[in-house]
């Protein structure tokens, strides 16, 4: 028996400047049962070190996503014809407490990822990628990753704290939650305050790309290696808008200057086509420092992306 799968709202059916403002106007769903893939927002802010405004991402990259069409006219994907896709929601967490959220994220992420479904996480903050990868890790085993950002995230601490956005993937080494020589970390930059902001990651097996190494060439071979090394590991995509130059996305709490471009991006994320990948993020968007929509827009954009590479998306 064939499957009814959803589909966006289409702009001649309802201006795209009306209705509900779901993830590409896809409908709600209470429950990730039966679902493929699901749009998830995680409004979090309170672990930001610099400009605040994350809380907002979900909401207005939710709004900026209206323009979508279904179909990739550049790749041929088209994941509405395979892939029983909607919006969940956001997860409800204490804005009063980062340490009482992570648990609330985990456990929210453990019911999506128990129906075999595969989130795709609008941020919030990068703080929001160590819950998730808990929930990941206790399904598939410690992960394969694809990092992008400005920023590597490894602090030891932030203020004396532990838990902050940029603290999750030295607390997701510790915790056994990444396989450390099959995690790659691009378009880092920007200045730091000792080599061991990135030396560390080197020394637990990464593979750090910094952005200044592949300032104007394609990202294509990368990519190749990357899934040559990775194979069919369960793979997460963690993307941080930073790691795009604040040329394209400024609206984000720590923009570093030359960063990756958007075309890069788009290589990054259609360089992960054969991946497992067992879920994605977009993280960082901070609409008050967006006026113009663009960063929402770009993060918008690269969310539908990462829906179609997911593994069985069909291309034309």
């Amino acid at each position: 028996m064939n499957r009814v799968l959803n589909q966006p709202l289409g702009g001649n059916t309802m201006p795209r400047f009306g209705g509900i403002a779901t993830m590409m106007r896809l409908p709600v769903a209470s429950s990730a049962a039966g679902l493929d893939a699901a749009f998830i927002g995680i409004p979090l802010d309170i672990g930001t070190s610099h400009r605040p405004g994350t809380r907002f991402g979900p909401r207005q990259i939710r709004a900026e996503s209206a323009l979508i069409r279904p179909y990739n006219m550049a790749t041929g994907a088209a994941p509405f014809d395979a892939l029983q896709v909607a919006d969940l929601g956001d997860v409800p967490i204490n804005t009063y407490s980062l340490e009482k959220s992570l648990p609330i994220i985990t456990d929210f992420y453990r019911e999506v990822l128990s129906h075999g479904c595969r989130p795709l996480t609008l941020g919030g903050d990068h703080t929001i990628a160590l819950p998730i990868l808990r929930a990941l890790a206790e399904r598939h085993g410690p992960v394969a990753m694809v990092h992008v950002d400005a920023h590597a995230d490894v602090n030891d601490d932030m203020f004396g704290e532990r838990i902050a956005h940029g603290t999750p993937f030295r607390r997701a080494v510790e915790e056994g939650l990444l396989q450390g020589d099959k995690v790659w970390q691009i378009g880092l930059r920007g200045t730091g305050y000792a080599a061991d902001d990135f030396d560390w990651p080197r020394q637990q097996g990464f593979t750090v790309i910094p952005a200044h190494e592949v300032w104007w060439q394609s990202l294509a071979p990368v990519m190749d290696k990357i899934r040559a090394v990775v194979g069919d590991t369960p793979c997460y995509l963690s993307f941080d808008i930073d790691g795009i130059d604040p040329s394209y996305a400024g609206g984000t709490g720590t923009p570093e200057i030359g960063g990756l471009t958007v075309p890069q991006a788009l290589e990054i994320i259609r360089g992960c086509r054969g991946l497992n990948l067992v879920g994605c993020d977009l993280v960082e968007v901070s609409p008050p420092y967006d006026p113009s929509g663009n960063t929402a827009l770009l993060g918008a954009n690269l969310l539908y992306e990462m829906l179609c590479v997911l593994p069985g998306v069909p291309v034309r």
